[in-house]
């Protein structure tokens, strides 16, 4: 999964903790990772509890942060960045949810042509992942989305780390697909990639496992 190291200590991205500070334990066995072992199969629990402990950073005193030596000026900064994606095209959107609003045995078609004459409409791509008529279709869309959608946050400024909130309406898209692909690469057995995909959508957003899926997917 993309994601830039970052060049000083700190937060990092999920999708990097997680490949070098995690390992699964036998087949089906526990996830283990900075020291902390979650037992039992893939979970939002499991994703969340390895998201937590890859931000948790060391010291090689052993004793508490709050007793730590203050051996340099402390300077405060104003958290992680935040991306906004920029938004779609105003006839795009009101293309898509005409489309949305068809019968269920012509939604799916009329989705798709509204990707085909908008192909870098994240959202597009992302909904009809969702409509997709098997699992292959559906992964395959998800992602084209979420590829379209790294280009896209690039294209804002991203780096490979901070957030990509749910709250703003041009990144639901992104996030749609993102979270479509977890969904199929569970559904056609790539376990170890939806485990990726949870894990970056909670560096992304980390309130993901609290947002309502019927908005995910109204």
């Amino acid at each position: 999964m993309p994601g830039a190291r970052p060049e000083s200590m700190g937060p990092v991205c999920a999708v990097t903790a997680w490949r070098t500070s995690t390992r699964r334990v036998g087949s089906g066995g526990a996830w283990v990772g900075a020291g902390a072992a979650v037992s039992g199969a893939w979970s939002w629990e499991v994703a969340v509890a390895v998201v937590e402990a890859s931000l948790t950073l060391p010291n090689s005193t052993g004793a508490p942060p709050n007793l730590l030596p203050v051996t340099q000026p402390i300077s405060f900064s104003a958290g992680l960045p935040e991306t906004v994606l920029d938004p779609e095209p105003a006839e795009a959107l009101a293309a898509l949810a005409a489309a949305l609003d068809r019968p269920d045995g012509e939604r799916r078609d009329a989705v798709s042509a509204v990707v085909g004459r908008w192909p870098r409409f994240l959202d597009g791509w992302a909904r009809l992942g969702q409509l997709a008529r098997d699992p292959v279709e559906g992964y395959a869309c998800a992602r084209v989305g979420y590829h379209r959608g790294l280009d896209r946050l690039r294209q804002s400024g991203w780096r490979g780390s901070g957030y990509v909130r749910w709250t703003h309406e041009t990144n639901r898209g992104f996030l749609r697909a993102l979270d479509g692909l977890r969904q199929r690469a569970g559904e056609i057995g790539e376990a170890d990639e939806e485990a990726r995909c949870a894990e970056f959508l909670l560096q992304l957003e980390p309130g993901w496992h609290q947002i309502d899926v019927t908005e995910v997917h109204a």
